[in-house]
């Protein structure tokens, strides 16, 4: 049975391996310094404010994580909920744990919109936020910095 619960300080070690896990994965377009993840992690033990983490156990063995930002948005009328990565180590894949850490997500941070990025050829990513009800924006985004 799937546990999940949030992040906590004794998580370091399995918060590193999952994070820099997904960051050598095709789910990202390149990896991140070592130290953009420690900052992630100092900044949610400091506060929660604006980011926060759910890690996913299967018995004792951490399996996956969600990292959540919340924003507001005044087009959406409210809490923007941004799931910035959500991974599941490759040999727990297909047991429906992606599946459940979304859901636990929306259900824990009720909220009028929901967002995430994806890359283009993650299918079953996109197969998983399709059937979750995700949709495609209608337009492009822009960035300035890192």
């Amino acid at each position: 049975m799937l546990k999940i619960r949030q992040l906590e300080a004794r998580d370091k070690e399995v918060y590193f391996s999952l994070a820099s896990a997904f960051y050598r994965s095709n789910a990202v377009i390149h990896p991140v310094p070592v130290k953009n993840i420690e900052a992630t992690f100092n900044e949610m033990m400091r506060s929660r404010d604006y980011v926060d983490c759910y890690i996913a156990f299967e018995e004792e063995k951490a399996v996956g994580f969600s990292l959540i930002a919340k924003t507001f948005s005044q087009e959406a009328g409210g809490m923007v909920i941004w799931v910035e990565e959500i991974y599941v180590y490759e040999h727990f894949r297909g047991k429906g744990y992606g599946n459940e850490l979304m859901k636990y997500i929306e259900k824990h941070f009720p909220a009028p919109r929901y967002r995430l990025e994806i890359e283009p050829d993650n299918d079953k990513a996109r197969k998983l936020y399709e059937r979750l009800g995700y949709k495609f924006l209608p337009y492009e985004q822009m960035l300035k910095g890192i």
